[in-house]
């Protein structure tokens, strides 16, 4: 793969610049120019060398945007919708990016404030009424120019991303390489990628069905796993919850706390692979791309360390990493592939119709191609915001304030998470714990990752059990059910390695916290790369035959307050 040196701009395939000997950076800037000849856009590195004319008429070309995406047809409907004079449109080609319609070459920006403001039951009603016959062959006209003006740059993507697919998978059986499908463009390239730098149609295909995809996601999905009959197609889904009633108890979720991800995709992803695994490695191709996020830029190519991986048996490739999305469209298109219908409509981007991260313009769309679906959403956000106090509910919600939404204020369910104790007046070293349910051999599970659990040479009176250090046979740790006036229910936990103290403190309280606050988010299956924790049934629970006490689970580094729960949850008063 060819590298970029910033100082000398200029590309090499070493790792140090030959001419000035500083590090290369593996992202090559492209940009989009425009042949106003040809009307089509052209992807060029104008750093690299790029030809500065139009492949196609070898006329001049002009700089347009940094990215750009198709319009299709039922996008060209909406548009009409939109704009004052619909009928200018009939013969141009029309090009998109962000806020931006590009119409032949021209920008032509949509404020936000038009999504805000227009009424969507009279712009369904003019799309319904639209005929896009003519929009059909200005579309595939301009499409065809721009596949045909741009193959060389496909054919380099191509070569370079199936050269590193076949280099990173060269260490995996082929039964251990998986892809992650999530029924948009970026998986959808990654699949046909994999399989034809592996030769592998019989691939494993895992589908995260969160529960709430797009319908026309459902559908894509169904279309794939039919046109690729070959192919392992495994679908996880979380049948044990129901979105609206978790978020009735902890809260919609928000754009720094989106408890959603953990509880309805990876972990029953999670469950997929310990099905189909248990304790073998496997590799992941996902199509993360690094231009997406401010979050996903900080990413690795390939990543496999504990604190970046979200499930621990996986190392995780992204062959499409430095792909901008005209180079995702030219190879989907230039490939004739099928992709999810929610594109044409004029969604950038497909995940969770209703997630926090969903811009302003992909709700308007949703208003109108989802419209009960959205009037639901709507309604359960303005009781939330009545239930939680909210003076103005109506326009807590249309202003998008519930998006920034931290922490557990206003919900009864903060309570799980503010962990109350007191020093013991009779034993050093030991604190008593208040539980929100009876003491039970559960809650002495739930000590597992600390240490061997040895209940045999505890006092059998007092029902203590003592924790041992797994390196040492040591005891580390007494815990015992306990009686005390200010709590219902109650754990006394006595440190019995002081020169340890604070850290198995920390961790006693973790798990203590898990106990009474668990809600089946499943990130802690995630988190054990040995499937030695399950959550089933509202009970949670340590296999002590597979736990190998790493402490990821207690760790906060990799589960920050040592539960998911405490995150989301959190007020003020929380201990």
């Amino acid at each position: 793969m060819l590298l970029w040196c910033a100082a000398c701009n200029r590309e090499t395939e070493s790792e140090k610049c030959e001419l000035c000997g500083q590090p290369t950076r593996d992202d090559i800037p492209c940009d989009v120019y425009w042949c106003s000849n040809c009307c089509t856009p052209i992807i060029r590195n104008p750093r690299s060398g790029d030809p500065s004319t139009c492949p196609l008429c070898g006329g001049e070309i002009t700089y347009l945007c940094a990215d750009i995406r198709p319009v299709f047809p039922e996008e060209r409907s909406l548009i009409k919708a939109i704009f004052e004079k619909p009928n200018n449109l009939e013969r141009k080609t029309i090009w998109a990016s962000n806020n931006r319609y590009y119409i032949d070459g021209i920008a032509r920006v949509i404020p936000q404030s038009v999504y805000a403001e227009t009424n969507t039951d009279k712009v369904s009603e003019i799309i319904r009424r639209d005929s896009s016959g003519e929009s059909n062959e200005v579309v595939k006209a301009s499409i065809a120019r721009f596949c045909r003006a741009n193959k060389n740059r496909l054919n380099m993507l191509k070569n370079e991303a199936e050269s590193f697919i076949a280099e990173v998978s060269a260490d995996y059986p082929k039964e251990n390489v998986v892809i992650s499908f999530s029924g948009g463009k970026d998986s959808t390239v990654v699949a046909d990628l994999v399989i034809r730098a592996l030769g592998a149609p019989s691939t494993v295909h895992v589908f995260g069905n969160t529960t709430l995809e797009f319908p026309s996601t459902l559908e894509y999905a169904e279309r794939y796993r039919k046109d690729n009959p070959v192919a392992i197609f495994k679908t996880a889904m979380n049948s044990e919850q129901n979105f609206y009633a978790v978020a009735k108890e902890i809260g919609p979720p928000a754009r720094m706390m989106r408890w959603c991800c953990s509880m309805f995709k990876t972990g029953p992803i999670t469950r997929v692979f310990n099905g189909l695994y248990r304790n073998q490695s496997i590799l992941t191709f996902y199509g993360i791309r690094k231009c997406e996020s401010v979050a996903r830029s900080k990413y690795n190519r390939v990543e496999d360390d504990a604190e970046s991986v979200k499930i621990q048996k996986q190392k995780v490739a992204s062959p499409i990493f430095f792909w901008q999305d005209a180079d995702v469209w030219l190879y989907i298109l230039s490939n004739d592939l099928d992709f999810n219908e929610a594109y044409r409509l004029g969604y950038d981007r497909v995940g969770c119709w209703c997630c926090p991260n969903n811009s302003l313009r992909a709700q308007f769309l949703s208003s109108i191609y989802m419209k009960d679906l959205s009037e639901e959403w709507h309604t359960f956000l303005v009781d939330f915001a009545k239930n939680i106090g909210k003076p103005d509910p109506e326009t807590y919600v249309d202003s998008g304030k519930w998006k920034a939404r931290q922490g557990g204020n206003g919900l009864a369910a903060a309570s799980s998470v503010r962990l109350e104790y007191n020093n013991c007046t009779t034993e050093e070293h030991a604190i008593v714990c208040s539980l929100s349910k009876p003491y039970s051999p559960e809650l002495i599970n739930y000590f597992s990752p600390i240490g061997k659990l040895a209940p045999e040479l505890g006092r059998s009176l007092v029902h203590e059990t003592i924790i041992l250090d797994p390196a040492s046979n040591m005891p580390v740790l007494s815990i015992q059910p306990f009686s005390q006036d200010e709590f219902d229910f109650a754990i006394k936990i006595k440190i019995l390695d002081t020169a340890k103290e604070a850290e198995l403190l920390r961790m006693s309280k973790y798990q203590v916290t898990k106990y009474n606050a668990c809600r089946q988010c499943l990130k802690c299956e995630s988190l054990c790369r040995y499937g030695a924790i399950t959550i089933n049934g509202g009970q949670y629970r340590i296999d002590t035959s597979k736990c190998r006490h790493c402490r990821q689970c207690v760790t906060d580094k990799y589960l920050s307050g040592g539960c998911l729960m405490r995150k989301y949850l959190r007020t003020k008063e929380t201990a």
